[in-house]
């Protein structure tokens, strides 16, 4: 008895001294902005995860502009911050900001994106999915329904120059490549937003005989095969039946359209970027134990057999 008293002592002891440890952490984080459902809940989740860790969190809304990022990140070095989070907009054009935070001695950690640097010390540790594999697995679902069928395949592409967007692009063609009868014949940045997805799938539509060319579309994210999925609509064609449609995040929103028979399939991306940064970040102030350079995320396929049971998942996380 009293080993188990002494025990549950020492566990308390070490829970205690590590919010005790945390509180007096401030993090910055600069987000890209709240162009998707996904965004606005990567934001959502990671004040929860400061918040469990008693961490004061300060973010900045970049509104999807690499210069306001800059700019926010040079705002958390005047205020000395204990470590800055980066969703990057896109995959270049860092090392000079990122080489201030590292003269400050404040340790930079990457959500969900990658960058493109000469030094890699200039950054911790990035958390992400794998995107290529994210963009592979679609294909493979596309692949798998078509069983052989000619395809002709629309993409929705993220916003160019970003890393994420590049990997699905990326993962997505490398397997199809080898099937010879699924051809992408169109292929536009929809910039991550839905109704950007909604204008350039009218334009696609408009282009291939009112959409009765197209066999499918690939959307890099939910919220542009969202607006995918009204363009097809208002052009008079059932989105799901007439056309396919594969797309990545896993957002509430998409799959109430597969419980309407409105889409086929969403390769899930979890919102919960920043809770391993803040683990990762709280080793490393406690005995400086550096994180690997790299921290995947799961990527997991959904189709409508499963909707019900995700929509409810999310709902009861406040997504």
């Amino acid at each position: 008895m009293y080993k188990k008293i002494k025990l549950a002592g020492v566990i308390s002891a070490i829970l205690l001294s590590g919010t005790v440890y945390s509180a007096n952490m401030t993090v910055g984080f600069s987000q890209i902005g709240s162009e998707s459902g996904w965004r606005a809940a990567e934001t959502s989740v990671a004040k929860s995860e400061a918040e469990k860790r008693g961490i004061t969190l300060k973010i900045a809304d970049a509104q999807q502009k690499q210069e306001n990022q800059i700019k926010a990140i040079r705002s958390f070095i005047a205020q000395g911050v204990d470590a800055i989070f980066i969703a990057p907009v896109v995959q270049t054009g860092w090392d000079p900001v990122l080489q201030e935070a590292k003269e400050a001695e404040i340790p930079v950690f990457l959500l969900d994106r990658n960058i493109t640097t000469k030094d890699n010390s200039l950054f911790m540790t990035g958390v992400a999915a794998d995107s290529v594999h994210e963009g592979a697995v679609a294909a493979e679902w596309l692949i798998k329904q078509l069983n052989g069928q000619a395809c002709n395949v629309v993409e929705l592409q993220g916003t160019v120059g970003a890393s994420v967007a590049l990997d699905r692009k990326k993962g997505f063609l490398d397997a199809v490549a080898a099937v010879p009868t699924i051809k992408i014949i169109r292929t536009q940045s929809g910039d991550f937003t839905r109704s950007k997805g909604k204008e350039v799938m009218e334009s696609f539509i408009k282009a291939e005989s009112n959409g009765k060319n197209i066999c499918a579309v690939y959307a890099h994210n939910d919220d542009m095969a969202i607006g995918a999925i009204q363009a097809i609509k208002e052009a008079g064609l059932k989105p799901g039946k007439d056309i396919k449609i594969v797309s990545i995040d896993g957002v509430p929103d998409i799959f109430k359209a597969m419980i309407a028979g409105e889409t086929n399939a969403s390769v899930e991306l979890t919102p919960n970027m920043a809770g391993p940064a803040f683990d990762a970040l709280l080793a490393y102030k406690k005995d400086g134990s550096v994180p690997p350079k790299n921290i995947k995320t799961k990527s997991i396929l959904f189709q409508p057999d499963s909707a019900q049971a995700q929509l409810e998942m999310k709902k009861s996380m406040g997504y």
